[in-house]
C-alpha cells in the first residue's frame, strides 16, 4: 500500500466513521477499487478505527472523564449496599444505558465472520444495500424529529437503549453506517438530536475498542507486508480527520441539515448496486490499480 492510498483510506475513514454514511461501506468501496481485498484490508480497517477512536477521546474527553469517575463510584455504591435504580443521576442512568445498548451486539457477534467476509470480499453488491438502507433510516429519523426531542441522555429508558443497540447491531452489515443507525434510532425513540450525537460517539469507543483489541494480533504480520509507515499514517490522518468530522455533524444536526446524508446514501447506494450488478454479469471487476 503507498502512501497515497494510505492518506487516501484515513480520510474517507476519519470522514465516513462519524458521518452517517458507513465508514465500512466506503472503505470496502475503496479497497475493491484498489484491490485491497483479504485479511490485509481488515487489519487497515483495524488500524483505521484506533485513530476514529483517539478523535472521540479527544472531542469527547470531559464527559468521558466524567462517566468514568461516576463509573467507579457507581461501582462503589453496589458494593456497599447504597446503589438504587431509582436514584440514579444522569451519569450513572447513561452508563447503564451505555451497557445494556451493548448487549445486543454480543447476539450479532455471532455473525461476525459472514459480515466481515462481506466487507473483504470482491463483491460489492451488499454495500450497495446496506447504503440504500441506510439512506431510508435516515429519511424517516429526519422526518420525525423536527420536534427536537423528548428526552436526554440522562432521562433514557431501558427499551430506548435496547433499540438503539439493536439498530447499531445491523451496522456490522458493510454499507449500514454505524453512526447512522444509533443516531437515527435515537431520535425515532425521541432521544433530543445533541444528546443522539453524543450518545453515538461515546457508545461506539468500547464497541470499536473491543473489535480492534480482538483482531490486534493481525497487526504485526500484515504491517510485514503492507508496510509499518503507511499504517502509521493510515492511523493518524483518520484520528485528525475525524475529529473535525465530529465538528462538522454536531453543526448539521443542530441546523437541522442531517437529511443532506439521507440523499447521499440513496445516490451511493443506487450506484454501488448497478456497479456491483454489472461486475456480477459480465464478470469484470473494475478497479483503479491492476
Amino acid at each position: 500500500m503507498s502512501i497515497f492510498e494510505a492518506i487516501l483510506q484515513g480520510i474517507v475513514q476519519g470522514l465516513t466513521e462519524f458521518l452517517p454514511v458507513s465508514s465500512s461501506g466506503h472503505l470496502s468501496l475503496l479497497q475493491h477499487f484498489f484491490g485491497l481485498d483479504g485479511e490485509n484490508a481488515v487489519t487497515i480497517t483495524l488500524v483505521l478505527h484506533m485513530g476514529t477512536l483517539i478523535a472521540v477521546f479527544f472531542a469527547f474527553r470531559e464527559k468521558i472523564i466524567k462517566l468514568v469517575l461516576e463509573f467507579f463510584r457507581m461501582v462503589k455504591d453496589i458494593f456497599t449496599g447504597k446503589f438504587k435504580w431509582s436514584e440514579m443521576n444522569g451519569e450513572w442512568r447513561m452508563i447503564c444505558m451505555l451497557v445494556i445498548s451493548i448487549l445486543p451486539l454480543f447476539i450479532f457477534y455471532i455473525f461476525k465472520d459472514f459480515f466481515e467476509g462481506l466487507a473483504s470480499d470482491a463483491d460489492i453488491v451488499a454495500e450497495g444495500l446496506g447504503f440504500l438502507y441506510t439512506s431510508a433510516l435516515l429519511f424517516i429519523s429526519t422526518a420525525r424529529s423536527h420536534d427536537g426531542g423528548k428526552y436526554t441522555c440522562g432521562e433514557m429508558k431501558v427499551k430506548n437503549a435496547l433499540i438503539i443497540g439493536i439498530f447499531q447491531g445491523f451496522a456490522l452489515m458493510p454499507g449500514i453506517s454505524r453512526s447512522g443507525s444509533t443516531i437515527g434510532s435515537g431520535m425515532l425513540t425521541g432521544l433530543k438530536k445533541e444528546d443522539s450525537v453524543e450518545y453515538s460517539f461515546i457508545l461506539g469507543l468500547p464497541v470499536i475498542l473491543a473489535g480492534s483489541l480482538l483482531e490486534i494480533k493481525d497487526v504485526a504480520s500484515a504491517a510485514e507486508t503492507v508496510g509499518i509507515l503507511p499504517l502509521i499514517v493510515c492511523f493518524v490522518v483518520s484520528a485528525v480527520v475525524g475529529y473535525f468530522a465530529i465538528i462538522l455533524i454536531k453543526l448539521l444536526v443542530t441546523s437541522n441539515k442531517f437529511r443532506i446524508f439521507a440523499y447521499y446514501t440513496l445516490v451511493l447506494g443506487i450506484a454501488v448496486l448497478c456497479i456491483g450488478i454489472y461486475e456480477q454479469i459480465s464478470g469484470t471487476r473494475i478497479g483503479f490499480i491492476g
